[in-house]
C-alpha cells in the first residue's frame, strides 16, 4: 500500500488529491511540520525534525511518500510519479505531454509559489505568525505577469491535453495560495473559473474535508 508521511495541513494534500483522483488507497503517517510546534514539542507528536522521520527524509520536509519501496520526496514529483505509475487520464499520454507536465510542475514551483505562499502568509491573518502587508501587496504585483501566462494557457479549460491531469492538480495547488487575493483572479477569469472547477472535484472536495478536521 501507499504510504504518505505528511498531513493533509500541508503540501502532502497534492499527493493526497492525486491519490483520491486515483481511487488509491493509502496509509497517511502523520508528520507535523516543527515550525507548527511549541519548544519543546509534545512527547509523541512525529515532526519534520524527528530523528525517525529524518531516516525517511534527510531534508526534513513533507510529504515523503513510500511506493511499494519506492520513496520519494517534493509534491510534485510525487503527483508525477504516481500520474505516471498509475496511467489513466490523468497521466500523459505521450513524450510531449510528459515534457508539458513537468513543465508546469516546474512552472508552479519557480514562477508562482515563492509569491502564492507569501500571499498565504501576508494576506490570511488567522494563523500563528505576524503578517506584512508590505510582503502581501509585492507577493500580489509578482503574480500579476504568472496569471496572465496561466490565464492564457487556459483557452481551452486545462493545462495539457484538452483534459483534467496531474498538470491541473500540481498548479491548482499553488495557485490556491493565493486566494486571499481576489483581485488577482478578477484580472484573470480564466484561472478564476479553472480553479473553481478544479476544487469542485470529488476527489478535492474529500481531501478538503479531511483538511479541515485537522488542527488548523
Amino acid at each position: 500500500m501507499l504510504t504518505i508521511y505528511g498531513v493533509y495541513r500541508s503540501r502532502a494534500s497534492r499527493t493526497i488529491w492525486l491519490a483520491n483522483e486515483l481511487g488509491l488507497p493509502f496509509k497517511l503517517v502523520p508528520v507535523m511540520q516543527r515550525y507548527r510546534l511549541p519548544d519543546p514539542p509534545p512527547a509523541g507528536v512525529m515532526h519534520t525534525k524527528s530523528p525517525e522521520f529524518l531516516t525517511v527524509n534527510p531534508n526534513g520536509h513533507i510529504p515523503t511518500i513510500d511506493d511499494g519501496g519506492v520513496v520519494l520526496h517534493e509534491s510534485l514529483a510525487t503527483t508525477l510519479y504516481l500520474a505516471k505509475r498509475h496511467g489513466g487520464p490523468l497521466a500523459p499520454a505521450d513524450l510531449a505531454e510528459d515534457g508539458a507536465m513537468t513543465m508546469w510542475a516546474l512552472w508552479a514551483a519557480i514562477e508562482a509559489e515563492p509569491h502564492t505562499i507569501n500571499v498565504l502568509y501576508h494576506r490570511v491573518t488567522n494563523q500563528d505568525r505576524p503578517t506584512d502587508s508590505k510582503i502581501g501587496d509585492a507577493a500580489v504585483e509578482a503574480l500579476q505577469g504568472p496569471f496572465s501566462v496561466l490565464d492564457a494557457a487556459l483557452a481551452d479549460g486545462h493545462l495539457v491535453g484538452g483534459r483534467f491531469t496531474v498538470a491541473d492538480i500540481n498548479v491548482a495547488e499553488v495557485i490556491r495560495y493565493a486566494q486571499a487575493a481576489p483581485e488577482l483572479f478578477d484580472a484573470a477569469p480564466r484561472v478564476k473559473a479553472w480553479l473553481a472547477a478544479c476544487q469542485a472535484r470529488p476527489a478535492f472536495r474529500k481531501m478538503w474535508a479531511e483538511r479541515a478536521k485537522e488542527p488548523a
